[in-house]
């Protein structure tokens, strides 16, 4: 009501004391018909959280990497790895990932509805033509004695229609579809950098696997040699039975560690084959070992203060959050007068030549106006609810904040702690491969047995597994540190766009349900 009267007061008809001036009311009347006021709440965008820190002991650093506090992310971050194989992964994905392309789809559908709805902003005209043949009898005007007659009826008819959105209920309406699509959107853009994300971390899983095979390979090369001198030594009297068991038993639990790690290779590669929008059957062309992959030393670290801009998921919550409040002017405007107007021209005639020939012009002009009056407190409750249903996506919009701020924080929290655990890891290598040579260097003295030698090697071994767990961690850590950020969709053009290039046009009408061919 009070916005109400704000537009009533802008006509500067407002009559003191109470008085009634007709005129003057329809001056009102007309004013505030193109005026038009908008009412609800207009939608403020929420302030960045006041923080200068993701966590609550600053990082300036994690091991060797340095993180950038301010410095832009790369749109394509996933090039930091200077890995060529992993880029092509991900550009044949964009490409023919099936996720994205409903994606898109979805944002092109609202998109459109919030394009046809501008149309209720504008007139419209509907022409319509009848032809038909009547009979009439006198008994109809009260002759019954009369004749009756014959005759054909042509009508054509063009109709306007104008719904003035004196309130603005279309126009949040409209407020409310666009950032339904902005959500869309956004949704898209989180859809990508999750499928690149996930991409990048496959890639790093297939890479670690392989170097876990490799390092059990080797396991059970030194167990059996380790084996086969124990039989020998038994021969000689130089060990028991017991002994042969114990490495037998180490030999067996080093092959069972392997069918796991084989079989998880081929899961990883199936799964590699269906991100990039291949049939699980189709081999990806590329293998990767961690060599392939090199960490980033520098890392771009978004300023807090542009995290809620930058992350997508914070983005799609804030476009809810303007949808709901769009909804509550469109329901307020429902309390208030609804004007349409109208109009009919046309012609009528009996014969299909003698229309639009003089006299033969019909028309008709109308203002129609809709005031509820009582609806049993419908629109009082429909409104209420509007505004919970606001609170609720506020909600839900400070939760995401928080939880795209933890992200950061707990990232940040992971890399400083990866670096400590590759530092220990790399110490504990060098400390066994340093062994491992003093053990070759005696057993070439004749100071120790072989024996001694593939024990020392065994030990390496072991830790080796130790140090591509830290490395994993720290690789993918790195990854989730991009994704947590927002992975820089801000640095480059529009993804739908850039979809929907590449994406042929179908010359038929329909396309068939499924297209296997992934040309």
């Amino acid at each position: 009501m009070k916005r109400f009267l704000q537009c009533y007061e802008s006509t500067n008809v407002f009559e003191p004391k109470h008085r009634v001036n007709p005129r003057k009311n329809l001056v009102f009347i007309s004013t505030l018909l193109l005026s038009a006021c908008t009412l609800g709440p207009d939608f403020v965008r929420p302030d960045s959280p006041e923080t200068q820190n993701y966590t609550s002991k600053p990082l300036k650093s994690a091991g060797g990497q340095t993180l950038a506090m301010g410095k832009e992310i790369p749109a394509q971050w996933w090039m930091l790895f200077r890995s060529p194989q992993l880029t092509a992964l991900i550009d044949k994905a964009l490409k023919h990932n099936p996720d994205l392309q409903a994606a898109l789809a979805t944002l092109t559908q609202a998109s459109e509805m919030a394009t046809a709805k501008e149309s209720s902003l504008f007139p419209t005209i509907d022409g319509s033509f009848t032809s038909s043949r009547l009979k009439t009898t006198g008994a109809q005007f009260g002759r019954p004695d009369a004749g009756g007659t014959l005759f054909n009826l042509d009508n054509a008819t063009l109709k306007v229609s104008y719904t003035l959105d004196v309130f603005g209920s279309v126009r949040r309406q409209l407020e409310g579809l666009m950032a339904e699509a902005d959500y869309q959107r956004f949704q898209l853009e989180g859809a990508f950098l999750t499928l690149s994300s996930n991409i990048v971390m496959t890639v790093i899983e297939e890479a670690t696997v392989r170097e876990q095979i490799s390092v059990i390979e080797e396991l059970i090369k030194v167990r059996t040699e380790q084996l086969a001198i124990i039989k020998q030594q038994i021969d000689l009297g130089g060990a028991t039975q017991v002994d042969l068991l114990i490495q037998q038993a180490a030999l067996d639990q080093e092959r069972t560690n392997l069918p796991p790690l084989q079989k998880h290779l081929g899961q990883i590669r199936h799964k590699l084959a269906v991100l990039v929008g291949d049939l699980p059957s189709t081999e990806p062309a590329a293998q990767f070992k961690l060599a392939d992959l090199q960490l980033p030393l520098e890392l771009p670290l978004s300023l807090p203060s542009k995290l809620v801009a930058q992350r997508p998921d914070i983005r799609a919550q804030e476009a809810l959050l303007k949808a709901s409040n769009a909804q509550i002017g469109v329901i307020t405007a429902k309390m208030f007068p609804d004007f349409t107007i109208s109009a009919n021209v046309g012609s009528i005639a009996t014969k299909m030549g003698d229309l639009f020939m003089p006299g033969s012009a019909i028309w008709t002009t109308g203002l129609n106006l809709l005031q509820p009056v009582f609806h049993g407190g419908e629109n009082i409750h429909e409104r209420r609810a509007a505004i919970a249903a606001y609170e609720a996506a506020a909600a839900r919009y400070r939760s995401t904040v928080l939880q795209g701020f933890q992200n950061v924080a707990d990232t940040l929290t992971a890399l400083d702690a990866d670096a400590n655990a590759v530092k220990t890891q790399t110490a504990a290598e060098q400390t066994a491969l340093a062994s491992l040579e003093l053990s070759r260097t005696q057993y070439q003295t004749g100071a120790v047995s072989y024996l001694s030698v593939l024990s020392a090697q065994n030990t390496y071994q072991q830790v080796r597994l130790g140090q591509i767990t830290a490395n994993t961690a720290r690789l993918t850590d790195t990854v989730a540190l991009f994704q947590a950020l927002g992975g820089g969709w801000w640095q480059r053009a529009d993804l739908a766009r850039t979809l929907a290039a590449q994406q042929k046009k179908p010359e038929a009408s329909f396309l068939p349900f499924f297209d296997w061919s992934f040309k």
